[in-house]
Parts: C-alpha cells; structure tokens; sequence
C-alpha cells in the first residue's frame, strides 16, 4: 500500500503532501495519524525553516472520509468516544497554526471541508486559478470540525462564515481570493515556479523572527492590547539579541545581504 503521505526535507523546507488521490486525499485516520506525527516533529527540528502542506493527484484536500463515515467506521463509538478521536485528529490544525516557523498550504486543486481547515491554519495559501474551495459540512449534515468556525469567523467576519457555513457555495480560486481565504492565485502554467520561489524565500528568511511574529499575530486576535504590547516586547528583546539580528545588522553595514540562521 502507498504511504498516506510523503514527507521530504531539502534546503530547510518541510514538505508534507498527502497522498490518497484516489480519494482527493480525503482524511482517513492514517493519514490525519501520519500529519499529527510529522507536524509534532517539525515543531522542534531545527533542519525544518518551513512546512508546506499539499495534495496529490491534482487535489489538496476532499476533507473527511465521507465513504468511510457511510460505511460505519465509527458506529462503535460512544459519542463521548466520537467526539475525543475527532479532537484528536484536529491536532495537525492547531499544530499549523501554532507552530514558531512558516507553514504554507500549496492548493493545486479543490480544499473542502477539514481539507480547508487544514488550509486556512496554514500562514499562507498560495493556490491554482482552477482550485475550487468550498465548506462542504452542511451538505453532508454535518456542523464543522477542525476549527474551521474559529478560523473561518477571524478570516471574513461572523456574518460571512455564517454563510460559507451554511449554504457552502463552492467558490472558485477568485472569488476565495477577494473573500480572503487565499493569498495569492496562480494560473496554471507559473503555479510550479511561483509557489516554489515564494516557499524558497521563506527558508531564506529570519527563522527565528518568523516564530515571534506567529505569536505576536496570534495573541493579537486573543489578548488585551496592553497584554499585546507586552508580548511584542519580550519577543522584540529576544530577536535583538539572536544571531540573526547581528547578521541583519552587519549585513545591512556591509551592503549586502544577510545570511539568517534560525538563531
């Protein structure tokens, strides 16, 4: 059987591309198993500057196996039971959106549902002008996992995820894009060359002022503005005193440009 996903390290980029075209790379619980483990590591290697998540066959993501929840894998379960497996196989999603480095969701095709989820906690969504996005729970009676609410409602607003929610209309790349789901769109021919150069300067880039600047955002949607101003200030104290600052610096002196670390 093939690998449910494929993981690759080379020139500090992570990247992870799920692997079941067959079904769109829909999420079986070895492949959210096999994301949580390679997520969990990446948090704490140094080699990894940055993590792209992406899909194979010409698909990011279908989202959760519908035909596997039709054919009663879970029907065992308490709904005690239910719902404590569905938590843990949103750990990839907040380990994205946590994670102290870059992460990139590269969208060659359709995200829906978890598969979206996945997306949106991803600091960047750099996707295919023919990608299709859509919400996709509704349609099959289902509420939303994977923080999709959470991470939905901070992108466009509580009226609007209401209705991406609840209607789940199938957006193409553009529409996604002016709506703020997307960073950029690509047409199909400088796909390859553009997400590549754009993951490429990010590895080059301050590692280690990456991580601060995630926090900063992060507890800027959670805290106070004093207890924002607080934390900009220890993590800004941090950076003027890492390698990367003094490279910067004498970069900047010298003309030319910096070599970044990660320290």
């Amino acid at each position: 059987m093939q690998a449910p996903l494929i993981s690759s390290l080379a020139d500090g980029v992570l990247r992870l591309t799920m692997n079941r075209p067959e079904s769109r790379n829909a999420l079986s619980l070895e492949l959210s198993a096999a994301l949580n483990d390679a997520l969990t590591a990446a948090q704490t290697e140094r080699e990894v500057r940055v993590v792209v998540l992406t899909g194979a066959g010409g698909a990011f993501c279908a989202g959760g196996d519908v035909k596997a929840m039709a054919a009663g894998r879970d029907r065992d379960l308490t709904l005690t039971e239910r719902g404590g497996r569905l938590r843990a196989r949103a750990e990839p999603v907040r380990l994205l959106h946590e994670m102290p480095k870059p992460t990139v969701a590269l969208l060659p095709g359709a995200a829906a549902g978890a598969g979206l989820a996945l997306a949106l906690a991803c600091d960047f969504r750099l996707a295919v002008d023919t990608a299709k996005i859509t919400c996709a729970f509704a349609r099959v009676g289902l509420s939303g996992d994977f923080g999709i609410s959470w991470l939905l409602s901070g992108m466009v607003g509580a009226a609007r995820a209401r209705e991406l929610m609840m209607l789940s209309p199938v957006l193409s790349a553009r529409e996604a894009l002016d709506l703020g789901l997307l960073s950029r769109v690509l047409d199909t021919a400088e796909y390859p060359s553009a997400t590549e150069d754009f993951v490429r300067r990010l590895a080059a880039g301050p590692s280690l002022a990456y991580g601060h600047i995630k926090r900063n955002l992060n507890m800027a949607r959670e805290a106070s503005f004093g207890a924002s101003l607080d934390s900009e200030s220890m993590n800004q104290a941090i950076c003027m005193i890492s390698e990367d600052h003094r490279e910067a610096a004498t970069a900047f002196a010298e003309k030319r440009d910096p070599r970044f670390v990660g320290r």
